[in-house]
């Protein structure tokens, strides 16, 4: 069966209601796996039934991890939100790795990880 450690709660930064998207499919999957799931993206109300919120910061709650589904560009105005709300862990899937803001983490004591959400679920990484 599932093979998990723990379960956490896990901010989608970039989370998406396309099928077709990874920030989609890796919700579904945290949602398989027993995980909580906060998606974040201010372009919906909802996805997957949950209440999407517009900000990190709006999400309730303390936040295991960040798993994040936005290129460079698009992250570096959250670095200091996304630090902010002291993650114990971010993971950069692949397309949304960003220097800036892994520096700025790791100085925070938030681990960094470069990977692929979907792929550390089923393989017992997450």
């Amino acid at each position: 069966m599932n093979q998990r450690r723990s379960v956490e709660t896990v901010a989608i930064l970039g989370a998406s209601p396309k099928p077709d998207r990874y920030a989609y499919q890796a919700l579904q999957l945290l949602h398989e796996y027993g995980h909580r799931t906060l998606p974040i993206n201010p372009a919906f109300d909802e996805i997957l039934g949950e209440k999407c919120y517009p900000r990190i910061s709006d999400a309730p709650g303390a936040i295991d991890t960040v798993t994040l589904y936005l290129g460079e560009s698009r992250s570096n105005t959250l670095i200091d939100e996304i630090i902010g709300v002291k993650p114990r862990r971010i993971i950069m899937n692949p397309g949304a790795e960003n220097s800036a803001l892994a520096a700025k983490a790791e100085e925070a004591g938030i681990e960094v990880v470069e990977g692929c959400t979907l792929v550390m679920l089923r393989t017992g990484q997450f």
